[in-house]
């Protein structure tokens, strides 16, 4: 493989917390990784920031992942600060001429800044080869979001359009297609024919951690299910791409998403409920609705759940749950494939009434097949078996594998114009359904699995009941 050419990597918004504590660590190893890679780092903000402080700023950064060696020295050796305002075109103009290679801007802002920064950026002669990184959500419903769409498209072309989603990694999007497209023997079972259920979840037993001004006008619906787990689930379910380049993972990806619609085209199927004060992992939380910043008013739920179908030949009838919370008593990252019970058991096995399963595991990425077998003693009594393995976990976390993605304009991992609409598309029956109070507002022990009249474990969930 050539070595990458130099590049610059322009932070908006750098003297904020996603820079900090995601954006320059992901840096710092990915110039750890690759010693020969060389990248000029500038950073701006509204924050008055002397050089001094601004590297000091980078190198704790670099040093909270212990990022060392030639590329990471010459990163901070060479990086500089420059306060600006993102809205003012002349600012912009002066970030650009700062750029001595083809920058790719990184726009860590909230969305409606990012916004009126690419109104701007859309009267700026820009330098050759710009793109552009947004982090979510895109737009706010399908509407907006064709909107910001169109804007972006006026600035750089699709390709260089990077929409982040780091939830799913390289190595972990490779170990999902290879799962599925190496196996003669998994592929063939992943349809409806054999499968009975799908579950993604993602819990948390982290809470609000101060970031009430983002997350009470989001939910656990936008935050996470409208974004990352309908990405998560269009690999899944997706046809084997002709190959890995971008373009033929991205197509594959927009035609599951184009095929998906809420179960039986109903939102009360939807579920929401946020936590009650309690206590996670020994830590004492209160209410959701008594935590700083947050406006009760509004009804923002910190668990949701949602069923949806994918219609198409392959998946029609499978009822694919996906799930997302906050303050719950177990951090869970994983895929639930449920199979059908065998049509026919022999009457003289004493078999267990539990199904085959297949789970992936998502952050540390393994998988385990769940199966019934003869266990010891008796022949005739049915036991539990599970083979496990591990997968790659990959050279780089997560926000290092969507840097190098940026800067090598490699979109295979960002989120493309299209998909972003569909994700809106998806849910935009819930969210009218829960803004008009069809589907209650639930809450649930901060601690506890959720609910209590809800199901206990998202394995033991039956959606196409519901």
């Amino acid at each position: 493989m050539p070595d990458p050419r130099p590049s610059t990597l322009l932070i908006l918004g750098a003297s904020g917390d996603l820079a900090a504590r995601l954006l320059m660590p992901g840096l710092g190893m990915l110039l750890a990784h690759e010693p020969k890679r060389r990248v000029q780092l500038i950073g701006s903000g509204v924050e008055d920031l002397t050089d001094a402080e601004w590297k000091k700023r980078v190198k704790s950064s670099f040093d909270s992942e212990g990022a060392k060696g030639p590329a990471v020295t010459a990163t901070l050796k060479n990086t500089k600060y420059i306060k600006a305002d993102v809205t003012a075109k002349a600012d912009l103009e002066g970030l650009l001429a700062a750029c001595d290679n083809p920058p790719a801007l990184y726009f860590a802002l909230p969305p409606a800044i990012t916004e009126k920064a690419c109104a701007q950026l859309a009267k700026i002669e820009l330098p050759d080869k710009t793109s552009l990184a947004l982090e979510k959500p895109f737009g706010t419903d399908e509407r907006s979001a064709k909107r910001l769409n169109t804007l972006l498209l006026t600035i750089v072309p699709e390709s260089r359009i990077h929409r982040v989603d780091h939830f799913l990694g390289r190595s972990t999007v490779l170990n999902l297609l290879g799962l599925r497209f190496a196996n003669r023997l998994i592929e063939p079972m992943l349809s409806n024919r054999d499968v009975e259920s799908i579950e993604i979840v993602y819990d948390e037993q982290l809470a609000l951690e101060n970031r009430a001004r983002y997350y009470d006008h989001a939910g656990a619906l936008v935050d996470m299910i409208q974004s990352h787990l309908l990405q998560v689930m269009a690999v899944l379910v997706m046809e084997a791409p002709a190959t890995l380049r971008a373009e033929d993972v991205r197509d594959q990806k927009q035609l599951a998403l184009r095929a998906t619609h809420l179960w039986n085209d109903d939102p009360s199927t939807s579920r929401r409920a946020r936590y009650s004060a309690g206590s996670v992992a020994g830590r004492k939380l209160p209410a959701y609705k008594n935590e700083d910043g947050v406006d009760p008013a509004l009804g923002t739920e910190t668990l949701a759940e949602v069923v949806v179908e994918v219609r198409n030949m392959r998946w029609a009838g499978v009822p694919i749950l996906m799930r997302s919370g906050k303050a719950l008593a177990s951090h869970r990252r994983e895929i639930i494939v449920t199979f059908k019970a065998p049509s026919h058991v022999p009457p003289e096995f004493k078999t267990l009434k539990t199904a085959d399963r297949l789970r992936i595991c998502i952050a540390p990425d393994e998988m385990s097949l769940e199966l019934n077998v003869n266990g010891p003693g008796d022949p005739y009594v049915i036991d539990r078996a599970t083979l496990k393995a591990d997968f790659n976990p990959g050279d780089l976390p997560a926000y290092g594998e969507v840097l190098q993605g940026i800067l090598d304009g490699d979109a295979t991992l960002s989120v493309r114009g299209d998909a972003a609409v569909e994700g809106w598309r998806i849910v935009a029956p819930v969210l009218k359904a829960w803004k008009s109070g069809t589907v209650p507002l639930d809450e649930y022990p901060a601690g506890s699995n959720g609910p209590k009249s809800w199901p206990t474990g998202a394995a033991e969930a039956t959606p196409a009941k519901r």
